[in-house]
């Protein structure tokens, strides 16, 4: 029988079969995902095989087999390097929620998840929560760092989940589609999905506050089918983002207005770093390309990966 994987809790998945019914099922054996190691074999999104069986009464699943995932957004922990973990797959788009304050979510943090839904195939849209509550200086601030990402080619959206502001706008984008909500805790990632679904009634709060105590790995998505042709995939709030599996030389690939230059660099296999005539460096220094990019660009090459914390538009 087949079906989706709509929430994991490590050992039990719940999986909606094809029949409308879910499930809970286990696995069987080790999983090896096209040589993936991550802390979950199986991930909220998956598309598997499950097998029925009579336990005590009850009917359980086993799932034998997890079909080709189209993509999927994997990050790997900020405090266990060697540990990934991937969020969610089979995504049509991901929504990141930015808040300027309360919690501030820096401009390294959102590249990172950028570069990351980049390399994985999945679109992503900046929706800048809580405009409602900005002073002046603060709606500005908030007006050019939506610029700065439109520049590239980012969809932006200025919210209230609270005041409802666009809100519809939101819901138009997701008819038809699977989408994630992803963030920090506390940027409001609930109170959107209750705005978007009130029966719903989520508490994700409860879990944000159990993984800012630092559990990490353990981080468990879940999707809910909606009302209005749509399902979404909710995610507890993440501190760190670590970037997985991506080379040195294909990182500038994944920041699109690096790309774009990337023809006009001297060297083809140029790492916008020291070499001559890289077209990259020339667009900075002109001012076509943020220094706060180029800055978060530098920091995951390095293999920096606490530097979430540091706002790189702060100059």
């Amino acid at each position: 029988m087949k079906g989706t994987v709509y929430k994991s809790t490590g050992s039990w998945y719940q999986v909606k079969a094809e029949n409308g019914k879910f499930y809970d099922c286990r696995i069987k054996g080790k999983f090896r995902i096209k040589g993936i190691k991550s802390t979950n074999p199986v991930a909220v999104g998956d598309k598997v095989e499950i097998d029925l069986e009579e336990i005590s009464g009850q009917t359980q699943g086993v799932i034998k087999k997890i079909k080709d995932r189209d993509n999927y957004i994997i990050r790997r922990s900020v405090n266990l390097s060697k540990q990934t973990h991937i969020i969610a797959a089979n995504i049509d788009q991901v929504f990141l929620m930015v808040t300027l304050n309360n919690p501030p979510t820096f401009t390294t943090f959102i590249d990172r998840f950028l570069v990351t839904a980049e390399a994985y195939h999945v679109k992503a849209v900046l929706l800048f929560n809580k405009i409602d509550t900005y002073n002046e200086d603060e709606l500005l601030e908030i007006k050019f760092l939506a610029k700065l990402y439109r520049d590239i080619g980012y969809e932006c959206i200025g919210i209230s989940a609270k005041g409802g502001k666009n809100v519809d706008k939101v819901k138009e984008m997701m008819l038809g589609k699977t989408s994630m909500f992803s963030g920090h805790s506390g940027t409001g990632k609930s109170t959107l999905i209750n705005a978007l679904e009130p029966s719903l009634n989520l508490k994700t709060l409860e879990i944000s506050e159990q993984h800012k105590q630092g559990q990490h790995t353990t981080t468990f998505a879940e999707m809910f089918d909606l009302s209005f042709d749509a399902r979404i995939i909710d995610t507890p709030g993440i501190k760190g983002f670590g970037v997985v599996d991506i080379e040195k030389e294909e990182l500038g690939n994944y920041f699109p207005e690096f790309f774009e230059l990337k023809q006009d660099c001297k060297f083809h296999n140029c790492l916008h770093l020291n070499e001559p005539k890289c077209a990259v460096k020339d667009a900075l220094e002109e001012g076509e390309i943020p220094w706060s990019r180029y800055k978060s660009y530098l920091q995951i090459i390095e293999g920096e990966d606490e530097p979430y914390r540091i706002d790189n538009y702060k100059k």
